[in-house]
């Protein structure tokens, strides 16, 4: 055995990230394993790059995750100025629209209240007269617009901020670092890992499963066995077209389904997603199929007739990532986003598995994480505050 550590944690994701930091800010020793040779490989990379309350939680009343995803975001735009930023958020609705304005009005007055009405969570419905600066938004049919405001962020920059502050507060991570095993022991367990050709091992005091869509496959390395959740992945696919949006986003609704889609500026050019569909397979080979990129193309040009016609219009990117989601019957869209902290014992738990969860509330998540595993390690001095610390 080469060595040994207060926390383990597999993955380098955004909860990954996140747990090292809160972990190495908690005062502990932290080890972080990764199966590949950087960060932010699988859906931390892959997302719609929002940093946001969630709106449409407020139908499903998850009213204590969006207060907790809107304190994130303020957190968040606070500590890292340089990589979340604000950017206006429309919502046009016409006649075949499932909400009418008084609904949609209701729900942002309720967003603000949650946000605790700060100057970020203000919005307004735009006068008729500025409707023709909104990037070619179609507007034969069209009722209202409201804008309101949401965070955008470079999801994989945003992760590896995070990992290098967890770094900066003393946590190791290695990369091309692929477990292999886990023994858990009546005081912990050790972990079997394969690194630089050769397997090495570990004795942790808890161990953090942060593989996201790999969790499963974590769980099923660990002796003695443990219960598998029930999860499902589900897939979200993305696109990329030329054109900078100049007005900000667009939350529109598919014309084929009435399901949510964000058209967004990105990079200089234009991102819409996303779908939700279940996938199963592994995760690393995880790809946007060509029916939901059709799909998502088509809600674009319903909107944004006037651009997106003609021979320059091309998709210039596609991608996908996965969400854990609970197992269970019914729309996709419908199943809850809180985070599932799953422990192998009720005391002084040895593991714990991060399932789900939303890039805006990776902190809270991590600090719960920590929190919940506190009974199992050693008293340490803390060494930061991560609602205060920098990101950059």
């Amino acid at each position: 055995m080469n060595s040994a550590v207060d926390v383990l944690v597999i993955g380098t994701g955004i909860h990954g990230a996140g747990v090292a930091q809160a972990a190495a800010a908690g005062g502990y020793s932290v080890r972080v394993l990764e199966q590949y040779s950087d960060p932010a490989r699988g859906t931390s990379s892959r997302s719609s790059k929002l940093i946001h309350g969630g709106l449409r939680y407020l139908e499903g009343a998850h009213f204590s995750l969006v207060r907790e995803s809107l304190r994130e975001r303020a957190l968040l735009l606070r500590n890292a100025p340089e990589l979340v930023h604000l950017t206006p958020m429309h919502i046009p609705l016409y006649g075949h629209s499932q909400r009418g304005p008084l609904l949609i009005r209701a729900g942002l007055s309720l967003y603000a209240v949650l946000g605790g009405m700060s100057r970020e969570n203000r919005f307004q419905q735009l006068p008729r007269d500025d409707w023709e600066r909104l990037d070619g938004l179609e507007t034969r049919g069209l009722r209202a617009v409201f804008r309101y405001f949401e965070a955008q962020t470079d999801d994989a920059a945003l992760t590896r901020a995070v990992l290098y502050s967890a770094g900066e507060l003393g946590a190791e991570t290695l990369f091309n670092a692929e477990l292999t095993a886990v023994e858990l022991t009546p005081e912990g367990g050790i972990a079997h890992y394969q690194s630089g050709g050769r397997v090495q091992s570990l004795s942790f005091r808890a161990l953090v499963n942060a593989a996201g869509p790999w969790a499963s496959g974590v769980l099923e390395k660990i002796n003695p066995a443990q219960s598998v959740p029930a999860v499902e992945l589900v897939r979200g696919s993305h696109i990329v077209l030329p054109g900078a949006l100049t007005a900000g986003a667009y939350y529109v609704e598919s014309p084929r389904d009435r399901r949510a889609v964000f058209a967004l500026p990105w990079d200089g050019h234009t991102l819409v997603g996303t779908t939700e569909a279940l996938y199963q397979g592994d995760p690393g080979d995880v790809k946007a199929p060509q029916a939901e990129i059709d799909y998502l193309l088509e809600t674009w040009q319903h909107y944004f007739k006037s651009v997106s016609q003609g021979p320059d219009v091309g998709i210039l990117d596609d991608f996908a990532g996965l969400r854990v989601l609970p197992s269970s019957r019914g729309v996709l869209s419908a199943r809850s986003r809180e985070t599932g902290l799953v422990v192998d014992r009720r005391s002084q738990p040895r593991l714990l598995s991060v399932l789900g969860g939303k890039l805006t509330t990776y902190r809270s998540t991590s600090a719960r994480v920590i929190q919940r595993l506190a009974g199992s390690l050693p008293d340490r001095s803390p060494r930061a505050d991560t609602r205060e610390i920098p990101l950059r």
